[in-house]
């Protein structure tokens, strides 16, 4: 196991933390789900970064990025809709389509074909990303800055949580527009299979 897979495959014990932290309402924990989502969003990079520099792009690494980058925004997702901050029917067309890619991407590579993410799939999670760490920060901003500063931050709060929910709507339209993208580059590579 080198370096950058470690990376990648840490951040889906993170996501399980930065869930705890997002139900637990102790002071500080929303700050603490937030910094971690960073760092989580950061190693997303990181990996890439460093496999790169190395030389150490492998398959597996491949797939195990896009694996744990969907593992990663699904489990936010899931978890916003259990705190009512995301609609279940964004959240269930973003399930879909990360299923279909998914299983797309497994009969591709039993065909020994990779499906690597290309640009409008790295789009797409960026932007799920910045959607996620808006929604995230909302209650970092309403709980634990309202500690520490002497203002009403709810009018702040109220527009950190609008623009997530904006930006998370764009998010599922790159999604389902990256999916279709997917799906009709590689249809060749499934429907042959499928015909077998």
């Amino acid at each position: 196991m080198n370096l950058p897979n470690s990376i990648t495959l840490a951040r889906i014990p993170l996501m399980f933390l930065i869930v705890g932290l997002m139900y637990c309402d102790r002071a500080g924990a929303a700050t603490i789900a937030f910094a971690l989502f960073i760092a989580a969003a950061v190693s997303d990079w990181l990996d890439g970064y460093i496999a790169r520099r190395r030389g150490l792009v492998t398959i597996f690494g491949k797939l195990m990025d896009a694996l744990t980058d969907k593992i990663m925004v699904l489990g936010l997702v899931i978890a916003l809709v259990g705190k009512g901050e995301v609609p279940i029917a964004l959240a269930l067309i973003t399930l879909c389509r990360e299923f279909l890619v998914t299983g797309m991407r497994m009969v591709a590579a039993s065909k020994g074909v990779i499906v690597a993410a290309d640009r409008g799939g790295k789009s797409k999670t960026l932007t799920q990303l910045i959607a996620l760490g808006f929604l995230i920060g909302e209650p970092m901003v309403r709980r634990d800055w309202a500690i520490v500063l002497p203002w009403n931050m709810n009018p702040f709060a109220d527009v950190v949580h609008q623009i997530g929910a904006w930006v998370f709507v764009l998010g599922t339209a790159l999604a389902v527009w990256s999916g279709c993208r997917y799906i009709i580059q590689f249809r060749g590579v499934v429907l042959d299979a499928a015909d077998r």
